[in-house]
C-alpha cells in the first residue's frame, strides 16, 4: 500500500480538507473535487435561452402568471459561483431581485457538499412575497405530481430593517428612539462591547462607554438642546465610590459647546456636535 499522490501533495491535500476517508479501511479515500478544479477559465459567452429565467420562475410559482420581470435564470449563477466559490465561502447579493442568487447557492451546496452562506438584500415591496418566499420554496420543494420538484435543503432567516438611522438632511432621524441612536453612537465610536454602558451606571446616565483611558458620553435628550459646559461636566462621577478613576480623555456628544479650547486641551476633552435640526429648540 501507498499514497495515491506523492508525500508532499497528500500533506498538502489533508492540510485542505480534500480528501474524504470511508468509514473503515473497506473504504477506498477519494479526493474532493470542485467545479473551479476542473474548469481552466471561465467562457466569455454564456449561451442561455432568454426565457430560462422566466420559466423557472413561473414554475416556482405557479400561481402567477409573471411574478416578476426578467429574472436571471439560477443555472447561470450556478455556473458563475462554482468558478468563482469555495464550499465555506458567504455570497452577498445587495440587489436580490427574485432571490437567484440564493436559489443557485442552495443548488451548488446540494451537489457538491458545500456549506456556501448567502445574504440577500432587496429594498422592493416584492421582497417578502417574490424573494424570500422562492428561497422557502425551494428549500422545502414545490410544485405537485409530475411537476414536483423536490426541496434543496439549507434554512435562512428573514429580516426587515426599521426607521433609518439618519434623514436625508445627514440629520439623526429621532422617531428611533433614544436607545437606537446610543446604540448607533457607541458602533460608530468602535466602543467595544465589554467597555460600553447602560444608563443605568454610577458615573452619568449619558455614558456609552469606558475604559481606563476614556469616557464616551452622549448628551442627548429627544425635547430640548443640550450643551457641553461646566454645569454639565459637574454631573459627572469618578473617583470615591464609583468604581471608576477619571479616565485621560472624554469624548463628549452634545448639541453645543460653552468650553473653551484651551479648557478643553487641558482637561483632555473632546466636543462632538450631534448631528440634528436644532433650530426647532
Amino acid at each position: 500500500m501507498g499514497y495515491r499522490f506523492p508525500y508532499d501533495t497528500m500533506q498538502d491535500l489533508l492540510a485542505a480538507d480534500r480528501i474524504m476517508f470511508g468509514e473503515d479501511e473497506t473504504k477506498l479515500i477519494e479526493l474532493k473535487l470542485y467545479v473551479k478544479d476542473y474548469k481552466a477559465k471561465l467562457s466569455s459567452v454564456i449561451e442561455l435561452d432568454g426565457r430560462t429565467g422566466t420559466n423557472e420562475l413561473k414554475g416556482i410559482f405557479t400561481e402567477s402568471n409573471r411574478p416578476f420581470d426578467y429574472p436571471k435564470p439560477s443555472v447561470l449563477l450556478e455556473e458563475l459561483l462554482g468558478f468563482a466559490t469555495d464550499p465555506d465561502d458567504i455570497v452577498l447579493d445587495s440587489f436580490a431581485g427574485s432571490g437567484t442568487t440564493g436559489h443557485a447557492v442552495l443548488k451548488l451546496n446540494a451537489q457538491d457538499g458545500g456549506r456556501r452562506r448567502f445574504i440577500l438584500i432587496e429594498l422592493g415591496k416584492y421582497a417578502e412575497a417574490i424573494t424570500a418566499e422562492r428561497i422557502r420554496r425551494v428549500i422545502t420543494g414545490y410544485g405537485e405530481a409530475a411537476k414536483k420538484v423536490s426541496g434543496l435543503g439549507g434554512g435562512f432567516d428573514y429580516y426587515t430593517v426599521g426607521e433609518p438611522i439618519f434623514l436625508p438632511d445627514d440629520n439623526l432621524n429621532e422617531a428611533v428612539g433614544t436607545e437606537a441612536i446610543r446604540g448607533y453612537v457607541a458602533y460608530s465610536e468602535g466602543i467595544p462591547a465589554t467597555d460600553r454602558a447602560t444608563p443605568e451606571n454610577p458615573h452619568s446616565p449619558y455614558l456609552l462607554g469606558l475604559n481606563r483611558e476614556t469616557a464616551w458620553l452622549f448628551h442627548y435628550e429627544p425635547d430640548r438642546s443640550t450643551s457641553l459646559d461646566m454645569d454639565f461636566l459637574s454631573t459627572l462621577r469618578f473617583g470615591g465610590d464609583s468604581g471608576a478613576a477619571r479616565p485621560g480623555t472624554f469624548i463628549i456628544y452634545a448639541d453645543r459647546c460653552l468650553l473653551s479650547a484651551e479648557f478643553m486641551r487641558r482637561h483632555g476633552i473632546v466636543f462632538k456636535k450631534i448631528p440634528r435640526d436644532i433650530t426647532r429648540f
